[in-house]
């Protein structure tokens, strides 16, 4: 099989960052080799997406929910953050501001460091913001393998704390992935239930009724799945969270996959399982993109909103590390 292409944002280098309490160079953000981020990769992080709406203003969807949701990380891994919601907010308008292209949406990985500090004694931290462009049409649909790799429990490795240290795992999947000609690989959690994929969520159709694994079972605690929630009773689709055993995944009717970046993506298949035209996983995937496009409104989905500006100069090709 032919590799998967690489993500939409790993290969982009964009000129500014925030850093430190200020916009830099991204040149300029670096940190000491005996930070605890170097030293213990000590970070917790969200990524937001921002949208161009029909108004011309710029919307990031869900901002204060990811505030939120970084808040409780950093509290599990005792990673001090004082910020205020409107600090965080504008730090990310000010970034965006710089960045922005008018053919373009954006991701923004909020990324909270452990800067000094010995093992919790005098901590301190330092808030990264890194912004790219991702395309404005929907994400295709793709190809799924299932890893040997296994979900850690919440006593080895909380995956309700997101955090870069529960992506080793997912490290370990990619590769393997790629070397498979997957664009994602699903997790099994210790029991061999479905837990996610390598950075979504899992949705399972069956009988018209939409499925997704709780958070006991080794999937994030997500802010998409909680909007995708309330789309589905607004169309009165039965939405139910539930332990997913392995062997659905072969007589399931639709799958897809759910995420900041990633929306909601339709699965084609899962190993040698095949599915067909996915016509609930596909209208839940349009109705996600028109609300937080903007195009048809839902109250699941609020919006931090940059004013629309009175011109957004075409950038150049964007540069690429690599």
């Amino acid at each position: 099989m032919v590799s998967p292409p690489p993500s939409v944002t790993q290969l982009q280098k964009p000129k500014y960052v925030y850093f430190g309490g200020k916009i830099c160079l991204w040149e300029e953000a670096n940190f000491h080799i005996s930070s605890e981020a170097i030293l213990r990769g000590l970070n917790v992080f969200e990524g937001l997406k921002g949208y161009w709406q029909p108004d011309g203003s710029f919307g990031i969807v869900a901002m204060r929910r990811h505030y939120d949701r970084l808040i409780r990380s950093a509290k599990v891994l005792y990673i001090p953050f004082e910020m205020s919601y409107e600090e965080f907010e504008q730090a990310h308008h000010d970034l965006v501001k710089l960045l922005w292209r008018p053919d373009r949406n954006m991701w923004v990985r909020a990324t909270l460091y452990g800067d000094e500090g010995f093992w919790g004694e005098g901590s301190t931290s330092n808030l990264v913001l890194t912004a790219y462009q991702t395309p404005m049409t929907r994400p295709a649909p793709m190809n799924l393998g299932v890893t040997p790799w296994k979900r850690g429990s919440d006593l080895a490795l909380p995956a309700r704390v997101k955090t870069s240290t529960n992506y080793q795992i997912a490290r370990f999947v990619k590769i393997e992935g790629r070397d498979r000609g997957y664009s994602d690989m699903i997790i099994l959690n210790e029991s061999g239930r479905v837990a996610e994929t390598l950075q979504t969520c899992v949705l399972v159709v069956r009988d018209g009724k939409v499925f997704t694994p709780p958070a006991w079972e080794g999937a994030l605690e997500s802010i998409t799945v909680d909007i995708i929630e309330s789309l589905c009773q607004s169309m009165g689709i039965p939405f139910e969270r539930r332990p997913i055993e392995r062997t659905e995944l072969i007589i399931a009717d639709e799958v897809g996959i759910v995420g900041t970046l990633s929306e909601v993506t339709p699965v084609k298949s899962v190993e040698k399982t095949v599915y067909g035209d996915s016509p609930i996983i596909n209208a839940i995937a349009e109705r996600y993109h028109n609300a937080v496009t903007g195009l048809d409104p839902h109250p699941a989905v609020d919006f931090s909103l940059i004013p629309a500006p009175s011109k957004v100069a075409s950038a150049p090709e964007l540069t690429t590390v690599g």
